[in-house]
């Protein structure tokens, strides 16, 4: 046997860069990388030597270097990944988050925390938490609950096994999800005799697990029955790049879609069967539809709780669940039907057992009413000194959008706001991270997004909450020259968890910084802080100003940022569904009995 020496980075390293995707490219299009204690001697080296074929990017933050790897992955429908390295303790306890988000979410991404010494010489080392029960606990075994795969490599050795089951998981779309390789750092650097074959070549190829027959006719079965069918469509519609086998599927059969969160752009806003977003955050077309269905057919959706309304949308009685999922454990939920399968290939299996099937046709008039209602809300305001509201700032950047724009946004009122009122003209348009709506992933997410698809208009939205909590990745796409577009609306505070702590009956309280009781609120300057960290930054005083500066942003050779405050309280009064948010039993406010009576009452109608 022809063998090789490499320390086991080397190893680690080179063996990743010959995994390749069907096309040709590389599956892990390369690492986001801190160094620190615990990976710069072993890791880092070994980095350094293949960076021709491996390319390392330095973020500042390991949380966000690794949410920008995961919004590549899903930009990419994740069929390319990339590698997040870190040091021990810290650094790698700050990745912890983004494998939860990955997780959640469904994302392939490569960790590899630095870990303490395998030997145990030097224990404790610099960073080591301690188990005072147990030795092999190390910091690291927080990933263990957040991660698809997880493996300590305590020899050299252990890769030969422990980094196929890492890309398995990763390239397998039931299974796929974050990996965490905790690296121990004197391992690292160690050395093995590894087989030359150990390093060749291998392509993964994209599997399409097909649908039991059995399975498929039972299903075709319920479509045939049902009176007023409605098809959720989820992530994994994007993933299993179903979109137009949805559209076809959804025309020829006549079924209405909604669509979840990530389910979003998997058809045209103005597709003659897309009824809109559903749910919490949803239209009122999409919302009637779904309340009157006797057959709700998920397509590639975890049926999250602002997608079913924490199961209370579907009023019908006589409802049935079918879940159409390559996971058996989302196939199975809350006692739907399950197709397991590839939806592609579920789809065109389902077609082929429909024949000339036609479902009834829904009530007319559904997606008119709601557009009627909800347009006049983006208008740009007539004049006046008020704030711009939300909305009016989604109107600007939709009139700014073209077919290649990509709006993206992860957590607080935008959400909500972009699930109702965005208009994505075709499959990818539209990047929401709400599986985990995790503040702080927006500006790295942008970054993500543009290194997936160089070509692609990337416009972030995001507020001045989560500009706060992480935005240093903008001087990381300033230093790499990535160009995308953030708007960033600043209503001094977290405006959206107000308006729900308002909703739930409590005081305004600790939200807004006008509600914090410091006695001095902050007047963050953040254009002159995005043009610190690198950005090209202006202030929009009004709608109109807005758009004026979105009409500048082809071109640039960097991050833009144009800030506009806005108003806190005005949300987009219709649609949505009830959530369920638990309100206290017991208070002394009058307004929180109140909004506890509504809640049980809520509660009985559900059950």
């Amino acid at each position: 046997m022809t063998t090789i020496r490499l320390t086991a980075a080397q190893a680690m390293v080179r063996w990743l860069s010959a995994q390749m995707t069907p096309s040709g490219e590389p599956f892990i299009a390369g690492c986001w990388a801190i160094f620190g204690h615990g990976n710069v001697a072993g890791l880092g080296e070994a980095l350094e030597g293949a960076r021709e074929v491996l390319p390392t990017h330095r973020g500042q933050n390991e949380q966000t270097m690794a949410h920008a790897a995961i919004a590549y992955a899903k930009q990419l429908r994740r069929r390319r990944a990339m590698m997040v390295a870190s040091s021990i303790g810290p650094g790698a306890t700050n990745m912890v988050t983004a494998a939860a988000l990955a997780h959640v979410n469904r994302l392939p991404v490569l960790l590899v925390p630095g870990d303490v010494f395998a030997g145990r010489g030097p224990d404790p080392v610099l960073q080591q938490i301690e188990d005072f029960a147990d030795g092999t606990v190390s910091a690291n075994d927080c990933f263990r609950p957040v991660s698809r795969y997880f493996d300590r490599i305590t020899r050299p050795e252990q890769l030969l096994t422990a980094l196929p089951r890492a890309m398995r998981t990763m390239a397998d779309p039931a299974d796929c999800g974050p990996v965490t390789l905790a690296f121990c750092q004197d391992v690292q650097a160690e050395s093995y005799d590894w087989p030359q074959s150990f390093f060749a070549e291998k392509v993964w190829p994209f599997r399409r697990p097909a649908p039991d027959p059995v399975e498929v006719e039972h299903i075709a079965g319920m479509i045939r029955a049902a009176k007023q069918p409605v098809i959720v469509a989820g992530g994994g519609v994007h993933y299993a790049e179903a979109a137009d086998a949805l559209a076809s599927f959804a025309a020829r059969f006549g079924i209405p879609v909604v669509e979840s969160q990530a389910g979003k752009s998997a058809l045209a806003w103005d597709h003659d069967w897309n009824y809109g977003p559903v749910g919490v955050t949803g239209a009122s077309s999409a919302n009637i539809v779904a309340a009157g269905a006797d057959l709700v057919i998920g397509v590639g959706t975890r049926f999250q709780d602002f997608t079913t309304g924490s199961w209370a949308l579907f009023k019908n009685p006589d409802r049935r669940l079918v879940s159409i999922n390559v996971a058996a454990y989302d196939a199975m939920k809350h006692g739907a039907e399950p197709l397991c399968a590839d939806a592609l290939t579920a789809l065109e299996h389902l077609t082929e057992a429909l024949g000339s099937h036609r479902a009834p046709a829904p009530e007319p008039g559904l997606k008119q009413a709601w557009f009627a209602a909800v347009d006049p809300l983006t208008d740009a305001p007539d004049g006046g000194n008020a704030l711009p509201t939300d909305q009016q700032v989604i109107g600007a950047v939709q009139r700014a959008s073209h077919a290649d724009t990509v709006v993206m946004c992860a957590a607080g009122t935008m959400p909500g706001e972009l699930h109702k009122l965005w208009k994505a003209p075709r499959p990818g348009a539209y990047h929401m991270e709400y599986g985990y709506s995790c503040m702080g992933y927006e500006i790295a997410g942008a970054l993500g997004i543009k290194l997936a698809e160089p070509d692609r208009d990337v416009v972030c939205m995001v507020g001045d909450g989560s500009y706060m909590m992480a935005n240093s990745e903008l001087a990381t796409a300033a230093m790499m020259g990535v160009p995308f577009t953030v708007v960033l609306t600043d209503n001094r505070g977290y405006g959206c968890i107000n308006r729900l702590q308002v909703a739930t009956g409590g005081a305004e309280f600790n939200n807004l910084y006008a509600h914090t009781g410091m006695p001095n609120a902050p007047a963050i300057d953040f254009v002159a802080h995005a043009r610190a960290l690198g950005a090209e930054a202006v202030k929009a005083a009004s709608i109109g100003e807005l758009e004026a500066a979105l009409a500048t942003r082809a071109g640039k050779t960097g991050p833009f940022v144009i800030v506009v405050d806005t108003d806190p309280y005005p949300s987009t009064p219709h649609g949505g569904h009830w959530w369920d948010v638990a309100v206290p039993q017991t208070s002394d406010r009058e307004e929180v009995r109140a909004a506890r009576k509504a809640y049980e009452d809520q509660l009985k109608e559900r059950s």
